[in-house]
């Protein structure tokens, strides 16, 4: 069954990925990024009131939504930008330093520990991130360090998330995203709105669907699997969407990306080994 919800995410991540490819190509991000979330809060709806309604997504740690939802929003525009100057491939085998950005955080802001097995992952993850950019070279894209960007700013917006979950149901933490990144993008949307052809508003509503489910799929494969099996299936997202990007748009990756992106991936797999369990003292 994890297996099975694993193959949903992953399908609707592939997905979300060829549609923001075409729906960017023809209107604004911030137009794009609205029209996600408003939808998403449609498709929310009737989740929320067969939950009991408003009081299923009601907290007390709004500025903490708020916080972590800017800084979400700001990730995600860049993730979109990214994908319209570099190859899709390249752009998910740099956000998968994500993890490793989330665990550094995490050890910073949340008290968790930095074990051994984690500093390795995020050494191999930068050096990784140094292979693909090749900042020697002096032909860093600029859409390479906008994916890095966002991928920084996914790692800190998940570190929040591990807060928030702490007192909040994924509901209420899925809910106020929608919420909150409507707000945010409202009034830009309206500045650079155009109104989409119905070819357009097709892609729009298949990210919509694809942003607002994939993270179903994922927290009910997380119900039948521990996530250090779970998590390891969504490196096959690196293969899958550099071979959609080959099918579709023709891209080639070099091996520095193939290189850089194994690293990255040795690094998440480094980052899931369990810690060794606390010595128990004498008379405990």
């Amino acid at each position: 069954m994890a297996a099975l919800w694993m193959a949903g995410w992953l399908s609707l991540m592939l997905v979300m990925v060829v549609a923001g490819r075409e729906a960017v190509s023809a209107v604004n991000v911030f137009q794009l990024m609205e029209v996600r979330s408003l939808l998403s809060i449609l498709f929310l709806c009737p989740i929320v009131l067969r939950n009991g309604g408003f009081a299923a997504v009601r907290t007390k740690r709004l500025p903490q939504h708020i916080a972590r939802n800017l800084i979400h929003y700001g990730a995600q525009l860049g993730w979109f930008f990214a994908l319209t100057l570099i190859p899709i491939g390249q752009v998910v085998a740099i956000e998968f330093t994500m993890p490793i950005w989330t665990a550094l955080l995490a050890a910073s802001f949340l008290g968790e520990r930095i074990t051994s097995w984690k500093a390795a992952a995020i050494v191999l993850g930068l050096v990784g991130v140094i292979v693909i950019v090749r900042p020697a070279t002096g032909e860093i894209n600029p859409g390479q360090l906008i994916a890095l960007a966002a991928a920084v700013g996914f790692g800190i917006s998940m570190a929040l998330v591990k807060s928030l979950t702490r007192t909040e149901s994924a509901l209420s933490v899925i809910f106020w995203m929608a919420v909150v990144q409507a707000a945010t993008g409202f009034f830009p949307m309206l500045y650079v709105w155009t109104w989409p052809s119905a070819h357009v508003w097709g892609w729009l509503v298949v990210i919509a669907i694809c942003g607002t489910f994939s993270h179903y799929c994922l927290t009910s494969a997380m119900r039948y699997a521990d996530a250090t099996i779970v998590v390891p299936m969504d490196f096959l997202r690196v293969p899958l969407t550099a071979t959609v990007g080959w099918l579709l748009y023709s891209e080639q990756l070099d091996v520095y990306t193939v290189l850089g992106a194994a690293l990255i991936l040795i690094g998440n797999l480094l980052n899931l080994k369990p810690s060794a369990p606390a010595p128990v003292r004498a008379g405990t």
